[in-house]
C-alpha cells in the first residue's frame, strides 16, 4: 500500500496524536499547545480536501475507498470507508474547526483547562463517526465525541452553562443506552454490525427475525434522532447551545448533523438492498418528525428574546428541514438536503460567533424591554461574560457587525440572493419536479405540507431576526463600542465568505451534491467496495539460503 492509501485513517490519527501530545505538555505552555492545535486542524483540513478531491472520480467504484485496519477482512476487523458523503462531512467539520479555533485563540482557549486537547478529541470522534463502516465503532466514536463535548460544554464555567451541560450529559447518556440496545438487537438478528454486510443480510431474514431487526432499527433511530435534535427529543439544544461559549457552539453546529448522516447512510444502504424500502426511514415517520421539528423551532424562534436561543432554534429548523426532505425520498430531495446541510451549518456557526461580538459591548440592562432580567436567564451577573475584555475598538465596527448580521438573517430565512435561498429553492424545485411534473399534475399532501412549513418557518425566522436586529443595533444609540480582535472578525468573515462562495459556485456544488445523492440512491458501490476489499498479502521474502551474493 502507498502513503495515499493510508490517508483515510489520517483524520482520526492526527487529532489523536495532537491531543495526546498536548496532555503530555505542561498546561502553562499555552503557546506550544495552541501551535500544535493550529497545525493539527490545518492538517485535517488539507487531508479532508484531498479525500474530497479523490472521491470525484468518474467511475463509481473509484469514488469509494476502503481501509482495513490491522489488515483484517471487513467482516472481522475494523473498516473505514471514505466516499463522497463522508469526505464532504470531513471537509465541513474541518472548516468549522478552523473558524472556531481561530475565534477561540483571541481569549476563549484561556478560559479553562484542556480546551485544545478536548477540541482535538472532539474532531477525532466526529471524523471517526463519518468514516467508520460498522455500527460498533460508530458507537465508540460517538462516545469519544460525546466525552469531549461534555468538557467543552462546561468550558468557561458559569451557573447557566453548568446547568445546561448537566441536562445535555443526561440526555446523551440516555441516547447512548438506546444506541447499545439497538445495536444488540441488530447484531442478534443479522449476526454482523458491518454496514455493508447488513445491506446484504437484511433481505435474507425470515419474518420473525425481520420484525426484531425493525425493532432494533427503531431503537437505534431514536438515538440518532436525539443527536439530530428532532422533535420531541431536541428540547435540550437551544438552552445548551445558548449557554456554551461561542467557539464551542459554532463547532457543535455540525454535531447535530452526525445523526442525520447516520440515518442517511444506513437508510441508503438498507433501501438499495431491500429493493427501495428502508427500515430506517420508517414509512413516512421521518417526514412527520421533520415537519414537527420545523414547527416547534419556528414557534421557539418567535418566542425567543435571547439571540443565543434564537441561534439554537435555527439549528432545529435546519435539522427538521433535512429530515423532512430525505423523508420524502428521491435523488433530487437528497441533493437539495445536502446543499442545505452545508449552507445552514456554516451560517449557524457564523451566527454563534457573531452573537458574542454583537453582545460584547452591551450591558445586561440593554435587554430589559418588557420583561425582567430573570426572564432572560441572567440572574447571575456576568455569567456569560468573559473574565477579561479583549481586542480593540475598531472604527465602524458596528456597521461591519450589522452587515454580517444582515447576511446571517438572509441566509437563515432563505431570502435571496445568498445560498440559503438557493438551498430552499432547490428543495421546492425538487418537490415540484417529483410530485407535479411526474405525478400527473398533482402534488401530494406531504408535498403541500412541506411547501407550507418551509415558507412559514422562513417567515418566522425573518420576523425573529428583524426583531433581534432592531433591538440590538437601533434601540440604543448610545452604547459602548465592542472591543474585538481581528481573528474574531476573520473567523466570522471566513464562514460568511464560504456561504457567498456556495452562492457563486452553486452550479458545480449542486452537481457534486447530485453525484453524492445518486451514489447513495444506488447503494451498491458502497456495499461492493467494502465486500470486495481483501487484506493485502505481502510478497514473501526468499529464505536466506536462496539469496544470491
Amino acid at each position: 500500500m502507498t502513503l495515499a492509501d493510508h490517508l483515510i485513517i489520517a483524520p482520526i490519527i492526527i487529532p489523536l496524536i495532537a491531543g495526546g501530545l498536548m496532555l503530555l505538555l505542561d498546561g502553562r505552555r499555552r503557546e506550544a499547545i495552541a501551535a500544535i492545535s493550529i497545525l493539527s486542524t490545518l492538517a485535517l483540513l488539507a487531508v479532508a480536501v484531498t479525500l474530497l478531491m479523490s472521491s470525484t472520480a468518474p467511475e463509481p467504484a473509484q469514488t469509494v475507498k476502503v481501509y482495513l485496519l490491522g489488515n483484517w477482512p471487513a467482516s472481522f476487523g475494523i473498516v473505514l470507508v471514505a466516499d463522497r458523503l463522508a469526505a464532504l462531512m470531513l471537509v465541513l467539520t474541518a472548516t468549522l474547526a478552523c473558524a472556531a479555533l481561530l475565534f477561540a485563540l483571541a481569549s476563549w482557549h484561556r478560559a479553562g483547562s484542556f480546551f485544545h486537547p478536548l477540541f482535538q478529541f472532539l474532531l477525532m470522534g466526529l471524523n471517526g463517526a463519518f468514516l467508520t463502516g460498522d455500527l460498533f465503532n460508530l458507537f465508540v466514536f460517538f462516545e469519544v465525541l460525546l466525552a469531549a463535548s461534555y468538557g467543552l460544554a462546561l468550558h468557561g464555567s458559569g451557573r447557566a452553562r453548568v446547568s445546561a451541560s448537566l441536562h445535555y450529559i443526561v440526555i446523551n447518556l440516555a441516547s447512548a443506552t438506546l444506541f447499545l440496545i439497538g445495536v444488540s438487537l441488530i447484531y442478534g438478528t443479522a449476526g454482523t454490525l458491518n454496514m455493508a454486510a447488513l445491506g446484504e443480510r437484511i433481505p435474507l431474514l425470515d419474518p420473525s427475525e425481520r420484525r426484531l431487526m425493525e425493532i432494533g432499527a427503531a431503537v437505534l433511530g431514536v438515538a440518532f434522532l436525539i443527536k439530530a435534535a428532532a422533535w420531541p427529543l431536541g428540547f435540550w439544544l437551544p438552552t445548551m447551545y445558548a449557554a456554551a461559549s461561542a467557539p464551542v457552539a459554532a463547532l457543535f453546529a455540525v454535531m447535530t448533523k452526525v445523526g442525520f448522516y447516520v440515518i442517511l447512510r444506513l437508510g441508503s444502504i438498507t433501501a438499495e438492498a431491500a429493493g427501495g424500502a428502508s427500515i430506517f426511514y420508517a414509512e413516512g415517520w421521518l417526514f412527520t418528525i421533520g415537519i414537527a421539528t420545523m414547527c416547534f423551532a419556528a414557534i421557539g424562534m418567535l418566542a425567543s428574546q435571547d439571540m443565543g436561543r434564537l441561534a439554537g432554534y435555527s439549528v432545529l429548523v435546519s435539522s427538521g428541514t433535512m429530515l423532512a426532505a430525505i423523508g420524502l425520498g428521491g435523488t433530487g430531495m437528497t441533493t437539495a438536503a445536502l446543499y442545505y446541510l452545508v449552507s445552514s451549518t456554516l451560517t449557524v456557526a457564523a451566527f454563534f460567533l457573531l452573537i458574542e461580538l454583537v453582545e460584547r459591548g452591551r450591558s445586561q440592562a440593554d435587554d430589559v424591554l418588557a420583561v425582567t432580567l430573570e426572564a432572560y436567564g441572567a440572574e447571575e451577573e456576568g455569567e456569560f461574560e468573559e473574565a477579561e475584555v479583549v481586542g480593540v475598538a475598531i472604527p465602524a465596527l458596528l456597521a461591519v457587525l450589522g452587515v454580517a448580521f444582515l447576511a446571517c438573517a438572509l441566509l437563515l430565512s432563505g431570502l435571496p440572493p445568498l445560498s440559503g435561498f438557493i438551498a430552499k429553492f432547490a428543495i421546492l424545485s425538487s418537490l415540484l419536479d417529483q410530485h407535479w411534473l411526474t405525478g400527473g399534475g398533482t402534488i401530494s399532501l406531504q408535498g403541500w405540507i412541506l411547501l407550507a412549513v418551509i415558507l412559514v418557518s422562513g417567515l418566522a425566522t425573518i420576523v425573529a431576526m428583524t426583531r433581534a436586529g432592531i433591538r440590538t443595533f437601533w434601540t440604543f444609540t448610545e452604547r459602548e463600542l465592542p472591543q474585538v480582535r481581528s481573528v474574531e472578525i476573520g473567523a466570522v468573515a471566513l464562514l460568511l465568505f464560504l456561504c457567498v462562495a456556495l452562492t457563486v459556485q452553486a452550479g458545480p456544488v449542486m452537481r457534486f451534491m447530485q453525484a453524492t445523492a445518486s451514489g447513495l440512491e444506488l447503494g451498491r458501490p458502497y456495499i461492493g467496495a467494502v465486500q470486495a476489499k481483501t487484506p493485502t498479502v505481502p510478497t514473501p521474502r526468499p529464505p536466506p539460503s536462496e539469496v544470491k551474493p
